[in-house]
């Protein structure tokens, strides 16, 4: 019995790493820096951090929180996003990859708003020292109407662990992007 409880832990404890990626890939990961907003209206900046870890082959978590405030105001807001990821590795050095996320936008004074996503696209590792990303989603949400973004990303990479990470989203009449440190393992 004891044997097996042993067997079963370390079975449980290298599961975060046991992602089945295209080489130079890695779902395990957790950044932070600067997030900007950027709509026809107002613009917004503030920090966010985010990460993913691979929780089997071909699976992985993925989350992110941004808190932004509007320029020229007190107004500030929170952004949350919490899903599951699916990759499967289709050349060798690309991955296929599809999400699905709950979407949380939280500006207080009652614009509170409850959402969901999904995307797929690619990613891979164009240089040793250099991946990539495209994606294609749809967001929708209990407040607002459904609508179809895009999403670019890369990541410079310093060595094996640490890397400078930059994401744009673009969706009508709104541009959201991010740029910082990224750690990887």
């Amino acid at each position: 019995m004891k044997k097996n409880s042993l067997l079963a832990l370390a079975l449980v404890a290298t599961l975060p790493f046991a992602a089945s990626a295209a080489e130079g890939v890695s779902y395990n990961y957790v950044q932070g820096g600067y997030s900007a907003t950027n709509t026809d209206g107002a613009d917004a900046d503030g920090f966010g951090v985010d990460g993913s870890v691979a929780i089997a082959p071909n699976f992985h978590l993925f989350g992110g929180y941004s808190n932004q405030e509007i320029d020229d105001t007190s107004i500030d807001f929170d952004q949350y996003r919490f899903g599951v990821g699916y990759n499967r590795e289709v050349a060798p050095a690309v991955d296929l990859v599809t999400r699905v996320a709950y979407e949380k936008f939280d500006a207080g004074r009652g614009f509170d708003y409850d959402g969901w996503s999904a995307e797929v696209g690619v990613r891979g590792s164009l240089h040793p020292n250099f991946e990539g990303y495209a994606m294609a989603g749809y967001e929708d949400g209990d407040e607002y109407d459904g609508e179809f973004y895009g999403r670019v990303g890369a990541l410079a990479k310093f060595n094996q662990n640490w890397g400078i990470s930059g994401d744009v989203k673009f969706v009508d009449g709104d541009t959201q992007w991010f740029v910082g440190p990224r750690f990887t393992w």
